[in-house]
């Protein structure tokens, strides 16, 4: 049976107006222009210098296009897409108190999810097929339909991690991460052909290159508590940083050149076993080094 759980960490802001594509599509890594009411976009906001600023699922609605994002941090996302407005016929509003996301997951997930109403935008999570659907309500919607079990916020986040997707603001640091060590290109984070964006030079040097020495792997935690600092040894060596964890799962931001080496990876006292997800599309680094 389907599970689904209210994510009371997102919030919803409106990009409404004449000039909405183009304005968006100048600023975030995928097209918007795929966008819909139930087609979801999943893009982020970088730094010129291509660094996380913020990601958020975008869908469309005529002129108005709505982005889920961080409850937490809407308020910056906010202003910044203020700041690159200028003269551009683009209104941008917090729409967070008028709507609640709910997140719905497993066996037959989108048949029970569609005796929602019709005032629910139900879209398929862009990024992988295994996280089920982000459905946007009414704050006042009533209860979801039968045919879904109440789970938990851990459940979901334990689902998220196994697979090796990163949220923010664990896993995901404001300027510090980059979108191809995120595993934003295999999660459908970045549209290639679109065009300009704010930091797309510094990812598309990045990609092309084959610069990518560290990425963000799903990890088992076993043995006892992890470091404070979060630091990953192997042999010695600082080979990364632990990141989000939790009921035994995390995710790690791990060189690549460690993963094939046989020593153990430790932080504290923790024992932590890497898994490569099977969605990875990886040029082994020896091999993007003789390009």
């Amino acid at each position: 049976m389907a599970e689904w759980i209210w994510a009371e960490n997102r919030g919803v802001l409106r990009v409404g107006g004449a000039e909405a594509e183009a304005f968006l599509q100048g600023l975030v890594s995928n097209d918007v222009s795929k966008a819909g009411p139930d087609r979801a976009v999943y893009a982020a906001l970088l730094t010129p210098q291509g660094k996380y600023l913020h990601d958020f699922f975008v869908t469309r609605s005529g002129e108005t296009f709505r982005l889920e994002c961080e409850a937490a941090r809407r308020g910056d996302l906010l202003q910044r897409l203020k700041r690159y407005r200028l003269r551009s016929k683009v209104d941008l509003a917090d729409e967070t108190e008028a709507w609640r996301i709910a997140l719905v997951w497993g066996e037959d997930a989108a048949t029970a999810a569609a005796g929602w109403g019709a005032d629910a935008a139900i879209a398929a999570d862009p990024r992988l097929a295994e996280l089920g659907l982000r459905i946007r309500v009414p704050a006042d919607a009533a209860a979801p339909p039968a045919g879904l079990t109440e789970s938990s916020p851990a459940a979901y986040e334990r689902l998220r991690r196994s697979l090796g997707v990163p949220a923010a603001p664990d896993d995901l640091r404001v300027e510090q991460s980059f979108l191809l060590e995120s595993g934003f290109d295999e999660l459908n984070g970045i549209d290639w052909q679109k065009g300009c964006y704010v930091g797309q030079e510094v990812t598309a040097r990045t990609k092309y290159r084959g610069l990518v020495r560290r990425r963000l792997i799903p990890v088992a935690l076993t043995g006892g508590a992890p470091a404070d600092d979060g630091k990953v040894m192997q042999d010695g060596c600082d080979v990364g940083d632990l990141r989000g964890h939790g009921d035994g799962v995390g995710l790690a931001l791990l060189k690549l050149e460690a993963l094939d080496k046989p020593e153990p990876l430790t932080c504290g006292a923790a024992l932590l076993t890497a898994a490569r997800p099977a969605w990875w599309r990886l040029t082994p680094p020896s091999e993007a080094a003789a390009e």
